[in-house]
């Protein structure tokens, strides 16, 4: 199939191997959260960018999270967990946050609730969860959050992430 100057060739299902299933989700631009919390007197951490408002009410949001993910175990297990939106000025937040190796945190500013959600410093906006339910959907775990509390700031853009590169969002003229 050919659109504009791009062609994207399948297997006989129509859907190519993951990596080519990848790289056409890349199209699709989305925002960057990063999910935190205290969990053993250690920060725990990662950066989602499948974060999706679901409900008003109950106030819900949704992430979905490889299964095989070893951070997202011991996130699950806290009472709560902070979401934060990171602005245009997270790039290397989120790199970190995103990492296999190392001090996720190290010289993240982070904000710790009484509840024990870890915010991310000068975000976007910010929201206190609790887990609501996980559905096992392929190789993801769709999580549905319920909002106990919210934030927000004007400061900064949202950090975008377009074809595996980090973006700013621009007015149209």
């Amino acid at each position: 199939m050919s659109t504009g100057d791009t062609v994207v060739s399948g297997t006989n299902d129509g859907v190519g191997a993951p990596s080519e299933l990848r790289s056409v989700f890349s199209a699709f631009p989305s925002g960057v959260a990063a999910v935190c919390a205290q969990r053993d007197q250690q920060l725990v951490g990662m950066a989602v960018s499948t974060f999706t408002p679901v409900s008003l009410n109950p106030p819900l949001i949704s992430l979905c999270i490889q299964r095989t993910s070893s951070t997202w175990s011991r996130l699950r297990a806290a009472p709560n967990v902070g979401v934060s939106i990171l602005g245009e000025h997270h790039e290397r937040v989120c790199r970190q946050l995103a990492s296999k190796d190392g001090d996720r945190f190290f010289g993240v500013d982070t904000i710790a609730a009484p509840s024990g959600s870890i915010y991310i410093t000068e975000s976007c906006a910010w929201f206190d969860c609790s887990l609501e339910l996980e559905i096992d959907v392929g190789d993801h775990l769709i999580v549905v959050l319920r909002i106990l509390q919210t934030g927000m700031s004007n400061a900064a853009g949202p950090l975008v992430f377009h074809r595996s590169r980090f973006r700013r969002l621009m007015e149209a003229s």
